[in-house]
């Protein structure tokens, strides 16, 4: 019995001593990683729900103030109940619509249009303007003339693992449709016809020579951030 303890003793030398509080510091160091990591992803798509949240409200918003024009009548619809009429003066009057929301977090977008997407659910506000902090609550400009103009519109959003935002737009095909609708109500339809993948310095997608046509271009990022998926659409 003394003769067995005192081997196993033996054996159990510094050197294994050492490697054994290594491989015991690098087991929990291994989990505190795994649990900020998960900490981190858990946040991440929280914070994607609520930017998600926030533009859905201003979609409905949307949806609930439009202005129609037709037969030199200016109709502003705010909800089911509620419509008021004037007689412009003239066909060509500029109305100004109301393109400014205010969301639950108290901060302010102005809207360019919306984008609509039917063969992959995609429904979006197109804010006026492109920045980080934009980007995580919805689609935003990047370039072109206003909606539904002569030009290349240009509309850039991020490629989400979750397929929110722009993260089905890989699933795209020629051929699809592609519907704008700006501010005034006025809905165009595109159809798409290529879809390739470019460097980030390329920007060769957003040119403005475009014929005469209506165009819009989608672009988001790809392979892992390292390119960027371009999607050219025409008005049929």
């Amino acid at each position: 019995m003394n003769q067995i303890l005192i081997t196993e003793k033996i054996y159990v030398t510094p050197e294994l001593k050492k490697k054994k509080r290594i491989y015991q510091v690098a087991f929990i160091v291994s989990i505190i990683c795994i649990v900020l990591l998960s900490s981190y992803y858990i946040y991440a798509e929280y914070d994607r729900n609520k930017s998600e949240e926030i533009s859905q409200q201003i979609l409905s918003e949307i949806d609930n103030t439009t202005i129609q024009r037709d037969d030199g009548i200016l109709r502003v619809i705010l909800n089911d109940n509620d419509q008021t009429e004037g007689t412009l003066a003239e066909e060509n009057t500029e109305v100004t619509p109301n393109n400014q929301y205010v969301a639950s977090n108290g901060k302010t977008y102005t809207i360019d249009a919306t984008l609509t997407i039917p063969s992959l659910g995609i429904n979006y506000p197109v804010l006026t303007e492109t920045s980080e902090q934009l980007l995580k609550i919805s689609l935003n400009k990047f370039w072109g003339p206003s909606p539904n103009e002569v030009g290349n519109y240009c509309i850039v959003g991020h490629n989400y693992t979750n397929k929110k935002m722009f993260g089905k737009l890989a699933e795209i095909k020629n051929g699809d449709l592609v519907e704008m609708t700006d501010t005034y109500g006025k809905k165009v339809s595109y159809s798409v016809y290529n879809k390739y993948v470019v460097e980030p310095e390329d920007v060769s997608c957003t040119s403005q020579l475009t014929n005469g046509n209506r165009e819009v271009t989608l672009i988001t990022c790809t392979n892992h951030g390292k390119q960027r998926l371009v999607v050219k659409a025409r008005e049929i």
